[in-house]
């Protein structure tokens, strides 16, 4: 009988930015089923701007291949040409620099509220506080929780006989 020879496999995931470029053009073409020509005639048009290694080799990232299957998609799907598909992801750059600025925006809103909140809060404790009075020669000013309220009588009408 022969020893049976077992071999054992590990598996190593390795997780990586999204926007980190790691895809040779090649790779990066085949991820988004189009040619590697296409690529570089997409980064000539400035669609797409893949990091370089320090030799100078385009370097793809995920979110590089994303982009390359959303233009593709506008491209194939929508019809619509290069200057389009710019103009798109121009709009949609935008749109994601104001979304930005409306929830910086909101957040300031609600700390600003916030504030409001609080020296209305703290107007109300110095109302509280204060209590008129008339200067008189001698007279002082008090707190108004030292001062006793003053009972005012109401003499009912009565009717003269």
């Amino acid at each position: 009988m022969s020893a049976a020879r077992r071999t054992s496999r590990s598996r190593t995931t390795i997780t990586v930015e999204h926007d980190r470029g790691v895809f040779m053009i090649s790779v990066a073409a085949e991820l988004a089923e189009m040619h590697p020509q296409t690529l570089r005639m997409y980064e000539a048009r400035g669609l797409i701007e893949p990091k370089r290694s320090p030799k100078g080799t385009r370097l793809y990232s995920r979110a590089d291949v994303d982009r390359l299957r959303r233009i593709q998609e506008m491209t194939g799907e929508l019809g619509l040409n290069l200057a389009g598909v710019e103009r798109v992801l121009e709009l949609e750059e935008q749109l994601g620099r104001m979304v930005g600025r409306v929830k910086a925006l909101e957040r300031r809103a609600a700390q600003l509220q916030d504030e409001i909140a609080c020296l209305e809060d703290r107007r109300d404790e110095v109302r509280a506080d204060l209590v008129r009075y008339e200067a008189r020669p001698g007279s002082e000013i008090v707190r108004a929780s030292d001062v006793r309220p003053q009972r005012r009588t109401v003499q009912a009408d009565r009717p003269s006989h």
